[in-house]
């Protein structure tokens, strides 16, 4: 059973279309760019991340049926997972394993044109719920004679509901929610322990070949990883508009260097405002790295060019731990923020502040935490072409500079100092990484996830940079609103000043502080 009047308002949303937009439309899918859904899920997510991550899990699914399951199991299930009749879950670690998938001991036998599957998982989000008549699980498990590790895993369709040859619903699975977990936030969300094959095993269906699961995963998990980037910008974001609106609301002391007695709003004092704006200019960069990287999956996949396709793939590639850790780890700075502009207040739960901050404090954690990202950006899209990805990247930021010598009166002189400072320290680190990783890889490992947060500071204040170039020459031309280009300017500016500024200083840890990490004994710490 689900929070009350949530089947409801997912009924209205599948109603709507919403759940199909960037879907292919041999199955029902709108065919819309990915970047025109990124830009509604982040609406959904922040309305309620806890009922926003039924969308994200089932989109995640369709992308792993559609690229890698065979003819008939796209047209068994697509439709229906398509039109949002299905949802679909991600079924990946069991309570030995965590995020050490080799470790998978749910198994999967050869039974005909099936498999039974027999197993625990924990952590499924939506592994059960009221909202459709059925619920397709996408399930890792080894074969008999598979090999150890991560290379003998497999993946399965298993459907809660079994579906006869013409579509028809019949008898229930061998599967089951056998308990939810009882979380810091995202309550709404049923996060289930499901167990496989109690009597007899689950049918199960491969998707791909056997021991390739970890592959078709992975377009589940990127999927997955970009989505929860965008519940950090989609969480700061709601933040953000109720700690602006509080701040408007609250009046308390006098403001600084005014000879009048009386409260003001606390919007008013330079501190709140410090606050306002750091939130405001993170989750504007966060967003804007991660519809950029929705417009380059858009590109890897329908440009004309097979090279341009080829350039897009490798951006999305790079760009994807990128935003799912930096993004996330940002969403849970900027709710926190906001809970300390509501001051005391923000430690109630009435005023809805800490839900926030408790919901997004799992984005840096599922689908590969902020470390694993770090060292999936070091040690594979690093190391596999020795940076050259993101020294492509690089040539685009650099490329910016000349553009912004050219806003007229200096305007974004800063700004443009400040973002080449910001690569040189960028490139710099990426030079380093790529030489000790072969030499001493615990150094490129205790390293990584400052280098990460290197890497999204340089990459949002390059896209801010951006914003705020075509800002000053739409004012220059007396195009669109004067008030809002002045905002972006000033919201850019802002990110170079408390952001960006502080790129180059991330150089000594990424270089030098991995030296204190391993000086330590274990025993030590």
């Amino acid at each position: 059973r689900s929070a009350p009047g949530f089947a409801a308002i997912y009924k209205e949303f599948v109603a709507g279309g919403w759940n199909s937009l960037p879907f292919d439309p041999e199955f029902g899918g709108q065919g819309m760019p990915w970047l025109l859904a990124t830009t509604v899920q982040e609406m959904w997510q922040a309305a309620n991340m806890g009922f926003g991550l039924v969308l994200l899990l089932n989109q995640g699914a369709i992308d792993a049926i559609h690229h890698h399951g065979s003819a008939e199991q796209k047209a068994a299930y697509l439709p229906k997972m398509i039109s949002g009749e299905w949802t679909g879950t991600m079924n990946l670690t069991e309570p030995q394993a965590g995020s050490d998938l080799g470790q998978l001991k749910s198994r999967a036998v050869k039974e005909g044109d099936h498999y039974r599957i027999t197993g625990q998982k924990i952590f499924i989000t939506y592994g059960d719920h009221d909202f459709t008549e059925n619920i397709v699980h996408m399930v890792l498990a080894r074969t008999p004679d598979a090999p150890a590790g991560s290379k003998g895993i497999s993946l399965f369709l298993v459907p809660k509901v079994m579906v006869g040859p013409d579509g028809t619903l019949k008898g229930r699975n061998d599967l089951r929610c056998v308990s939810l977990e009882h979380k810091l936030g995202i309550n709404a969300s049923p996060t289930a322990v499901m167990a496989y094959g109690d009597n007899g095993g689950a049918i199960g269906y491969l998707i791909g070949a056997e021991n390739r699961g970890l592959e078709c995963m992975f377009t589940m998990m990127n999927n997955a990883r970009l989505t929860v980037g965008l519940q950090g910008v989609a969480i700061a974001e709601r933040a953000y508009q109720q700690a602006r609106d509080y701040a408007r609301a609250r009046v308390q002391s006098r403001e600084l260097g005014s000879s009048r007695p009386e409260p003001v709003p606390i919007i008013r004092h330079p501190d709140i405002r410090r606050m306002l704006l750091t939130m405001r200019a993170l989750t504007e960069a966060t967003r804007a790295l991660t519809y950029s990287a929705g417009l380059s999956l858009d590109l890897a996949r329908r440009h004309p060019e097979a090279a341009e396709r080829a350039r897009h793939q490798r951006r999305v590639d790079l760009l994807t731990p990128v935003v799912k850790a930096w993004a996330s780890e940002t969403g849970v700075e900027v709710a926190s923020l906001g809970v300390q502009v509501h001051g005391g207040m923000g430690y109630i739960e009435e005023t809805g502040a800490a839900q926030h901050y408790r919901d997004a404090r799992i984005t840096p954690i599922y689908e590969g935490t902020s470390g694993i990202q770090a060292n999936d950006l070091v040690f594979r899209k690093l190391g596999r072409d020795r940076g050259a990805a993101a020294a492509e990247f690089f040539a685009e930021i650099a490329a910016l500079d000349g553009d912004l010598a050219t806003a007229l009166g200096g305007t974004l002189d800063r700004l443009r100092e400040q973002l080449a400072a910001g690569l040189a320290a960028l490139r710099g680190t990426t030079e380093w990484l790529v030489d000790i990783q072969d030499k001493i890889p615990q150094a490129a490992a205790a390293s990584a996830t400052p280098y990460l947060q290197l890497f999204g500071r340089v990459a949002g204040g390059y896209l801010m940079a951006k914003a705020a170039l075509a800002a000053h020459w739409a004012q220059i031309t007396g195009e669109g609103d004067s008030g809002f280009y002045d905002l972006k300017i000033i919201t850019a500016q802002f990110y170079g000043d408390h952001v960006l500024s502080q790129a180059p200083a991330l150089r000594q840890p990424i270089e030098h502080g991995w030296e204190s990490v391993l000086d330590l004994d274990e025993q030590q710490i």
